[in-house]
């Protein structure tokens, strides 16, 4: 199923112990709704247990409740290739240092909503095309249950279509559509509107954004946003960013008059690099490319590793409307993990 990142030991599964069960779908729901009376408890359970079986496989979406924080992590090998089939007592959270009891816990695939943001600024005009075969390669590899938009950024911000839909035709026509190479780069505009979006879109929330340049809104404008405004808001959202850029080669000129004046140098361009940044604090994947011919199959790389992630669960100490560091580690020797690095502990 993998392509760069091959999974070892095929396809994830559930066991005994690391699958969600209906006990432990019911610690997302607040203390005030659980009762302490075993009679409660029990009929609780077999109530959704019975619905477990009922209720079709789109309703089996990963929640949080309201004294839950949910943690995604993609984990690893030596090798380089993710490591499916982990189970709960492999990882280990630290929230602000203190170790926390993981209260849920699944190695399932977990469905998606993701909004892809595509640079369409005049740099861009030469590798259009291949953005677009590289945009249509994730499309193609998203699950029934994801849900998407597609989003294009310039001299304007658009996302289409009006509502998240997993209608591969649909999200297809809108790559194929005739939309303007030109204009400037508002890079951070672009992810923080592809947030919006994302509101009120249940489970994992995903932000998948390419770009070749660095963030140049071209607008003058005080409500330009910036990288931290970005990561701050990705992080109170829980909001998971995962970013492709390219680097570009440009031919620059000297300066000065006479002959030399037309003659310059090429130089290499770099992606801004607050995409790494935020990738990484928001437990996303950053990917650097030279090659633009290479995009289809990093674009088709995002779409696996988001099918082969983790998702856990647990009871902060105290809500109070701050940020709280955090910390997730594996335990098993010889694996990396990623997951993000903070949570917004809403009252």
């Amino acid at each position: 199923m993998m392509r760069c990142l091959p999974v070892c030991g095929g396809h994830r599964r559930a066991t005994e112990n690391s699958g969600m069960t209906s006990i432990g779908r019911l610690l997302f729901l607040s203390p005030a709704k659980r009762s302490n009376r075993h009679t409660a408890v029990f009929s609780t359970a077999v109530i959704i247990a019975l619905l477990t079986f009922a209720l079709p496989a789109e309703q089996q979406t990963f929640k949080t409740g309201a004294r839950t924080v949910a943690v995604h992590a993609t984990v690893t090998g030596k090798d380089g290739r993710l490591v499916p089939n982990l189970v709960m007592d492999d990882f280990e959270i630290k929230d602000d240092g203190k170790v926390q009891p993981i209260s849920v816990f699944s190695n399932e695939v977990q469905p998606i909503s993701v909004v892809v943001m595509l640079d369409r600024s005049g740099s861009m005009r030469g590798n259009v095309g291949l953005v677009e075969a590289a945009a249509r390669a994730f499309v193609s590899k998203l699950d029934g249950q994801d849900k998407a938009r597609i989003g294009v950024f310039a001299d304007r911000i658009e996302i289409h279509p009006a509502e998240f839909t997993n209608d591969r035709d649909e999200l297809l026509r809108i790559l194929r559509s005739e939309m303007p190479i030109t204009g400037p780069t508002p890079l951070w505009n672009a992810v923080d509107q592809a947030i919006t979006a994302l509101r009120g879109q249940e489970g994992r929330r995903v932000v998948l954004v390419f770009s070749d340049g660095g963030d140049s809104p071209a607008n003058f404008s005080f409500n330009n946003r910036s990288i931290m405004d970005v990561m701050r808001r990705a992080q109170q959202e829980n909001v998971m960013v995962y970013a492709i850029g390219l680097s570009t080669t440009v031919l620059r000129g000297r300066s000065g008059g006479g002959i030399g004046a037309m003659t310059g140098s090429m130089t290499s361009v770099r992606p801004d690099p607050g995409l790494s940044m935020v990738a990484e604090d928001t437990g996303g994947g950053y990917f650097e490319l030279s090659r633009a011919e290479n995009l289809a199959t990093t674009f088709a790389e995002v779409a696996d590793e988001l099918h082969h992630q983790y998702a856990m669960g647990f009871e902060p100490v105290k809500l109070d409307d701050k940020m709280h560091k955090l910390e997730l580690k594996i335990k098993r020797s010889g694996m990396k993990v990623r997951a993000r690095k903070e949570y917004f502990a809403a009252k």
